[in-house]
């Protein structure tokens, strides 16, 4: 069962979609808070990942970030990574408040940007006792280093400069700047490559598009995230357990590669074969599989 749910977070009011095992239980289940990629909504791949979850067992919470979606915040598409965090300790919080819900027995679950996210949640978050993520983005770190790593250094100097450029803008009464996320055609996507193609066909085309979505990002984003580092504190998440699924083709994986390695304690690197960075969002043959893996391993990390 779905329902519609709002909670606080740092003052802003979040909008998210609560899910329910249809079966009955003796008490109190674990809970899972699952956080949505950099440009998504809770109605897209997270919403998927937490009614798959739900079905098995678990009490889900997907919700839009603050500045996204449905839930409150200007400017609209500020990608704020301290508030992103605090986003998914605030989905905790609501979580304790829920009869339903064990709060001795609640995990985090995060998809791309969210799973980096998750990772900084959990490090300093001690309610959080287990983590999963899938496709997990530093989102910090592509910005920096592009989606595979090799981005030259000038591209994010530049992206600086237009940052700087638009907070002056603001001062000055203009409108907010932003810049758009996705390529506006199809040739122009292909001409990026694989994964520039795979995001534009999920975000701009019937296969995922909602209407929500972040297209665009503002400006005043980047230098957020320019400093910003999801894998820093990884190193505080043990003893609780990790586990990061990642698309053996995914162009991406070296970031979970790289958590995986900085992490210590209880850790699984779990690999879906075939799969790249964005068919784990929603294609069955890879999400399955996925979900099988973020059951198991939250079915044993958070038992009564």
């Amino acid at each position: 069962m779905r329902t519609d749910v709002t909670f606080p977070s740092a003052g802003l009011k979040l909008a998210g979609h609560l899910y329910t095992p249809d079966s009955e239980a003796p008490g109190p289940r674990p809970a899972l808070v699952v956080g949505h990629p950099g440009s998504g909504v809770k109605e897209q791949t997270a919403g998927l990942y937490a009614r798959r979850l739900a079905e098995r067992g678990f009490v889900t919470l997907a919700f839009d970030a603050a500045y996204q979606g449905e839930s409150e915040g200007e400017p609209r598409g500020l990608e704020d990574p301290g508030q992103r965090v605090e986003d998914l300790k605030a989905a905790v919080s609501f979580l304790t408040t829920l009869d339903a819900v064990d709060p001795g027995r609640i995990g985090a679950m995060g998809i791309c940007a969210s799973g980096g996210y998750a990772l900084t949640a959990m490090a300093t978050d001690h309610r959080i006792r287990a983590v999963g993520t899938v496709s997990a983005v530093d989102i910090s770190r592509q910005f920096r280093l592009g989606a595979d790593g090799t981005q030259d250094p000038a591209v994010l100097e530049g992206m600086l400069d237009a940052a700087s450029a638009a907070r002056s803008a603001e001062a000055r009464g203009e409108d907010v700047r932003r810049f758009p996320l996705f390529p506006a055609t199809e040739e122009e996507a292909r001409r990026g490559g694989p994964h520039v193609h795979e995001g534009w066909e999920y975000y701009l085309t019937p296969r995922a598009e909602h209407p929500r979505s972040a297209k665009a990002l503002t400006w005043t984003s980047v230098d957020r995230l320019a400093t910003f580092d999801a894998f820093a504190p990884v190193g505080l998440i043990a003893p609780r357990p990790l586990l990061l699924i990642a698309g053996r083709e995914a162009v991406t994986s070296w970031m979970s590669v790289e958590a995986f390695q900085r992490a210590s304690g209880t850790k699984e690197l779990a690999w879906i074969e075939g799969a790249s960075h964005i068919d784990l969002y929603d294609k069955n043959a890879y999400v399955l599989p996925a979900v099988e893996r973020l059951a198991g391993f939250f079915t044993t990390h958070l038992a009564a």
